[in-house]
């Protein structure tokens, strides 16, 4: 079998997520491109209102785009496994306590995909950090984001609810961070529920 996948990936190698070249067995990004994500830098900051800090591992350009585009509408999801591990590396320690929460999906954008990107990522970096994974918020309605203008995403946020007990300690994780409505309206719902403690890590921060 290791004979037959060897002869299958010299015929057909895997494609760079990112721009398409060909690239290492078992890699998500080429050479080129992983260089590239590497040279990225991380943003930390207080974040959108109701939460205590928010980092990014890269602002959303270039091959952290790409990455985000593959996850979310191209379903590659061992780029999850990827954001993972770049916030893994990257994040201040003192960012990755807490109870792993993902940002929850609009209900119609979940049955249309079939998957959901934001808890593919929190699950994966839950693993990493051995850390509890507690999916507690619901998204009510459209709550569609995408395409909006700036001051429709803040002026409608989403309506998220809790489901079930809320940690104390809460380490809230998205794909991208855009304005921050989505991530304030999580904050709210949490901090109303009983948490204490609202940071949220994201892997790309479009500015």
């Amino acid at each position: 079998m290791d004979l037959l996948d060897a002869i299958s990936g010299a015929l057909a190698p895997p494609l760079c997520a990112s721009c398409g070249r060909g690239c290492r067995p078992g890699a998500v990004l080429c050479n080129r491109c992983g260089r590239r994500l590497a040279a990225a830098e991380p943003l930390l900051g207080k974040g959108p209102p109701g939460l205590d800090r928010a980092w990014s591992s890269a602002l959303h350009e270039d091959v952290a785009r790409n990455l985000v585009v593959a996850l979310k509408f191209r379903r590659l999801l061992p780029v999850a496994e990827l954001m993972a591990d770049r916030i893994h590396w990257l994040a201040p320690a003192h960012m990755l306590s807490g109870t792993v929460v993902p940002v929850p999906p609009a209900p119609a954008r979940l049955r249309r995909r079939g998957f959901d990107p934001a808890g593919e990522l929190a699950a994966a970096l839950a693993e990493r950090l051995d850390a509890a994974l507690a999916p507690c918020l619901a998204r009510r309605g459209s709550g569609r984001q995408v395409g909006r203008r700036r001051a429709q995403r803040l002026g409608r946020p989403p309506r998220i609810e809790t489901r079930g007990p809320v940690p104390r300690s809460v380490l809230l994780v998205d794909a991208v961070l855009t304005t921050g409505a989505t991530l304030s309206a999580c904050a709210k719902a949490l901090r109303s529920a009983g948490t204490v403690r609202v940071v949220a890590v994201t892997f790309a921060r479009r500015l």
